[in-house]
């Protein structure tokens, strides 16, 4: 008799286990527009408006976590900037330049899969490549010897790293519409133009594409 109310009773709890597990797909692939503000952080530079786009890969390990690849690149526009008189420009300086940015970024991502929206965050660190300081050095540096104190290009490669959230909207089991992605976006180059941390704000819209989908 008690052999047959535990197998009854286990055999409830799995159905009810059953009942109540989640769907989630093993991967996610994103595409979208991404908007950046880039602060240069430096007192004779201004902060861009950079436009651009990218995606995302996120392979879900269970329900709530993923591991997350994230690509974008951006073009800027056309900037004047001033460089004050100082060890590496002994009479100043000043150009109009222009660089593109792209952000390489990896890492953990949370998302709550609620009826209707689901609402992620995650933490990204990576590295960020820009040509706008060779750019630099070749509107400024090389036109007029001795305007520099230095004759090699900069270095264009940084540190980065992406913190922030947003919600994705299902619209089917495959597509999901993704209104808002906001990210503190961190970089950190160094080198004769830039020798310090820019604290920049990324905003990214598009869609998001599910495949492999298992129960957990």
């Amino acid at each position: 008799m008690k052999v047959k109310v535990v197998l009854t009773f286990g055999a409830i709890l799995l159905l009810g286990m059953a009942a109540w597990a989640q769907e989630f797909p093993r991967f996610e692939l994103g595409a979208d527009y991404s908007f950046a503000r880039f602060n240069p952080n430096a007192a004779y530079t201004n902060g861009h408006s950079l436009n651009g786009g990218g995606g995302s890969f996120t392979i879900n390990i269970n329900e709530y976590l993923g591991f997350q690849m994230d690509l974008h690149g951006y073009q800027s526009n056309t900037n004047n900037f001033s460089v004050p008189s100082g060890l590496s420009f002994p009479g100043g300086a000043s150009g109009k330049v222009s660089g593109d940015l792209f952000t390489y970024l990896f890492g953990p991502q949370i998302k709550v899969r609620a009826h209707g929206f689901h609402p992620f965050a995650h933490l990204l660190v990576g590295a960020a490549h820009s040509n706008v300081y060779a750019n630099a050095f070749k509107q400024i540096c090389q036109p007029v010897a001795g305007t520099c104190s230095f004759n090699t290009s900069p270095a264009e490669d940084g540190f980065a790293m992406a913190f922030g959230g947003g919600v994705d909207i299902p619209l089917g089991k495959v597509v999901s519409f993704r209104p808002a992605e906001i990210d503190y976006l961190l970089t950190h180059f160094t080198n004769q133009f830039a020798n310090s941390n820019q604290n920049n704000f990324r905003y990214s819209a598009g869609l998001v594409f599910s495949f492999g989908h298992t129960h957990y």
